[in-house]
């Protein structure tokens, strides 16, 4: 049962079991131009810490790692962690890569560890006011924390996006997972933006940045993308695959061109800085 905490909700902290491989090979990865316009802004030297807080299978941690001496990628799912650790220990520098399997809030981390912390399609997940506090904390001073977001093709207002998102919810429904998120869970991002909650932990909001990009997906793609969503059980979609990737076929086959579905995908990332 979802409880709600002041005006946070809190969130299942297994959403995302068995949805490692989907999510790794279907999510967006973010673009070049934000890495170096976040690594820029943040004067990221390759002497520092990075934190990749609640970092899924590690896509900002591993575009930013070349800018950092050390990076630590934190999950409270071990698939998560796994997978950031499967990909770390195959490529050059796996030693610079930390892998810890813990919530935010349970996380032990000296002061003054870092010098930025990214939060990937996450805060929202979080209970915000704590982890920003303790960012905060476990920041130098001058030290950087960025929000970053992506849209997801569920969302927006091409025709395609709709159909997408409808079906979406009808098999979220006929799954029974219907509760697996809180129904309102955007409303505490509303009633108080996430810059005000880093703005009331002490830091200094610098802005937002925005990164547009064009991308074409395959319906196979769109399909993989789905599978790794928190809103379905994975076990449970699994036994349904055969229908699932047949309805989504017959829904989104009207509205392909040269077998691709094209979106303009938002990326963006807020920035905060805590005082030197």
């Amino acid at each position: 049962m979802l409880v709600g905490v002041s005006d946070e909700l809190s969130f299942r902290p297994d959403l995302y079991r068995g949805t490692a491989e989907y999510y790794d090979r279907f999510r967006h990865s973010y673009p070049d131009t934000l890495i170096r316009d976040l690594a820029q802004r943040t004067e990221a030297s390759g002497r520092r810490r990075l934190l990749d807080l609640a970092c899924g299978t590690g896509q900002l941690g591993f575009a930013l790692r070349d800018k950092f001496a050390e990076v630590w990628a934190v999950d409270q799912e071990p698939d998560m962690v796994a997978a950031v650790r499967s990909k770390a220990d195959a490529r050059p520098g796996s030693g610079r890569m930390v892998t810890v399997v813990s919530s935010a809030e349970a996380l032990d981390v000296p002061a003054w560890h870092f010098s930025l912390v990214v939060i990937g399609n996450a805060f929202h997940r979080l209970p915000r006011d704590l982890v920003a506090r303790l960012v905060y904390d476990w920041l130098a001073p001058g030290g950087f924390i960025a929000l970053c977001w992506s849209s997801g093709p569920g969302v927006g207002p091409l025709d395609w996006q709709l159909v997408f998102g409808s079906l979406l919810r009808r098999w979220q429904e006929a799954l029974g997972a219907s509760d697996r998120v809180p129904a309102n869970w955007n409303q505490a991002r509303q009633d108080r933006p996430d810059t005000v909650v880093l703005s009331e932990a002490g830091f200094e909001v610098v802005g937002r940045f925005e990164f547009p990009v064009e991308h074409r997906w395959t319906v196979p793609e769109l399909a993989g993308y789905a599978r790794s969503l928190s809103v379905f059980p994975a076990a449970a979609l699994a036994d349904h695959s055969a229908a699932f990737d047949a309805s989504l076929s017959e829904a989104l086959g009207p509205f392909l061109v040269d077998g691709h579905l094209t979106e303009t995908v938002s990326f963006a990332y807020e920035l905060g800085r805590k005082p030197a």
